[in-house]
């Protein structure tokens, strides 16, 4: 990328840079939940009071033997021995059980930590719903950050909704390492959770609007696997940090330095796109002028290209045009945008809420945190690189009907066959089904980016990230003590699943195009035959030896058109 650049590469290689560096951190802020509320091995302590007087001067091994029920494979997490008075001359005998009376005892670290969530406020037996409830709490605060993040990208631009969720992380982050009690991790997790989706989400709009076509997914992958750099940091950081309050801090002051060096505007330009959609003609003069300028000298045919485009800027931009913005509620009145939100909406939801279908049967496999965690990370790693080497080849349509099909029918197999497969069967469609239902939310995100217009970007692709997050919330509840809900909850996302491979047919494709800039551009997008390669179009800021893509005259020429200015003369 740098070697095509020439003399503009150092700018070049800053915005990549501003693109692709802060998934590693929001990576870390979104992965700090598996360490959190990772459940340590327990059980009871011992309690002498309910004990008979002659047991209550032992120690050690036999304390625990005549306190705590032994179970298989251990001794009992919750439960402690009841003991009636004994009769003349007869050996103590137990007489039931009962909770636990003295806390716990945790086989430590838990997730490479000596205290977490779970140790910190007892978080197990009784107690253990609470758990569940903080990663729904969480993952709902991702959801309610996405939508408030798209709104405001659409209204105040990508840039302002990216620094504004990252400043606001900072002190929510310090707010959960500082929490007194349990209510306060609730109310500080859900707000940090919804700042992060801030950020994420608009820092998606404005690099995948930056793009051309042949390089947006690769732009887009790339920052898929600096996420995922992220997630692998975590383990790490966790065993240096070995306190769930410094851990916690640790994540808080990468996301502060993020913050203060991503305030300058060179890490992360505001998007020419959106400003040219919606008709901020001196504000996006001034943008392209600065990729024209930090791109270096180009071919005289670039040069007169990016002069004559800055000079119809400006003097479209003389008439002092109130910019025209666009709400969210514009797509209810639209047919093609809203159908093609509602598809991949829904199949963002299916991808991940029966994602926890395949982890449940990978568990047994993998006892411990870090072997699950790690193995996780893996199939992400997997998907991410699937999608990138078959999506821009294939088309993105092809790609996700393919990946919901293989989710679909792995789930239906586990669903139906569990008990009459060897183990061995059932672990490699567990594992195929995580990959598969992970490539299906990756890019059906990816794809409604693509096929949503400009001027209500951030807003729909804000709801279609937040039905994801709605779908992962949906797996901590079937964790709750005495829950039936699993069976059912695999029943309605396998059948899902089969719904979405139908609906996915009705979709575009956006391989090869131009994004849709205005509403009617949106609902001019038809459906071609399934494996059909549209011819490419636009170049790329990120990439290119030239700093403004073609795309963008004609983006200025149809705003000329709407203003009913005539066009000026082209020099030669």
């Amino acid at each position: 990328m740098a070697a095509a650049a020439g003399g503009g590469s150092r700018p070049r290689g800053c915005r990549a840079a501003g693109a692709w560096a802060p998934c590693a951190a929001l990576a870390l802020g979104w992965a700090l939940g598996w360490a959190l509320g990772a459940a340590p091995p327990h059980r009871c302590r011992p309690d002498a009071a309910l004990l008979p007087p002659p047991l209550r001067q032992l120690g050690g091994a036999a304390l625990l033997r005549v306190a705590v029920p032994r179970l298989r494979g251990g001794w009992s997490p919750c439960q402690l021995y009841r003991y009636r008075p004994p009769a003349t001359g007869s050996p103590p005998r137990p007489n039931g059980t009962g909770p636990c009376t003295r806390g716990w005892h945790y086989a430590l670290p838990a997730a490479g930590l000596r205290s977490n969530l779970v140790t910190q406020w007892d978080l197990v037996c009784a107690s253990r719903w609470k758990v569940p409830l903080e990663q729904t709490t969480h993952l709902l605060g991702w959801t309610l950050g996405s939508v408030t993040a798209g709104l405001a990208c659409d209204r105040f631009g990508r840039r302002p909704a990216f620094v504004v969720s990252l400043v606001l992380a900072v002190p929510l982050g310090l707010g959960v390492a500082l929490a007194l009690n349990f209510v306060m991790v609730l109310v500080t997790r859900l707000l940090f959770g919804s700042a992060l989706a801030g950020a994420f989400l608009s820092l998606y709009v404005a690099r995948l609007e930056l793009c051309d076509p042949p390089h947006r997914l690769g732009v887009t992958m790339v920052a898929g696997f600096f996420w995922i750099a992220g997630e692998l940091l975590l383990p790490g950081l966790a065993v240096l940090c070995r306190d769930w309050r410094v851990l916690q801090g640790a994540v808080t002051m990468i996301l502060a330095l993020l913050a203060a060096c991503w305030w300058c505007p060179a890490l992360l330009l505001e998007s020419p796109r959106w400003l040219l959609a919606t008709w901020q003609l001196e504000k996006a003069r001034k943008t392209l002028q600065a990729l024209a300028e930090s791109s270096g000298p180009g071919s005289h045919d670039g040069s007169c290209h990016q002069e004559s485009l800055l000079a119809e800027l400006e003097s479209l931009a003389e008439g002092s045009l109130q910019p025209q913005y666009h709400t969210v509620c514009e797509i209810y009145g639209t047919r093609v945008i809203w159908k093609n939100g509602v598809i991949l909406g829904f199949a963002a939801f299916i991808g991940s809420g029966i994602r926890h279908c395949f982890t449940r049967n990978l568990s047994p496999h993998l006892p411990s945190f870090f072997s699950s965690y790690l193995v996780l990370v893996s199939t992400e790693a997997a998907a991410c690189l699937f999608v990138c080497l078959t999506a821009e080849r294939f088309g993105r349509r092809a790609i996700l009907l393919l990946c919901t099909i293989l989710t679909g029918i792995s789930s239906l197999l586990l669903l139906a066959l569990t008990q009459y497969l060897l183990d061995l069967i059932v672990l490699i469609l567990s594992v195929v089904g995580v990959t598969a239902s992970h490539a299906v939310t990756m890019l059906s995100i990816f794809f409604a980016s693509e096929v949503l217009p400009t001027v209500v970007r951030g807003a729909g692709l804000g709801l279609v990230v937040g039905a994801s997050f709605v779908g992962k919330a949906a797996a901590p509840i079937t964790a709750i003590p005495n829950s039936r809900g699993f069976f059912l909850h695999h029943v309605v996302f396998a059948s899902f699943a089969i719904l979405a491979v139908l609906s996915i047919m009705l979709l575009p494709e956006s391989q090869g195009r131009r994004l849709p800039q205005s509403l009617q551009d949106g609902e001019s997008q038809r459906r071609p035959p399934l494996f059909h390669r549209p011819p490419r179009e636009d170049h790329l800021p990120l990439l290119t030896p030239h700093g403004i893509p073609h795309d963008y005259s004609r983006l200025a020429t149809s705003t000329k058109r709407m203003l009913n200015s005539p066009a000026p003369p082209c020099e030669t």
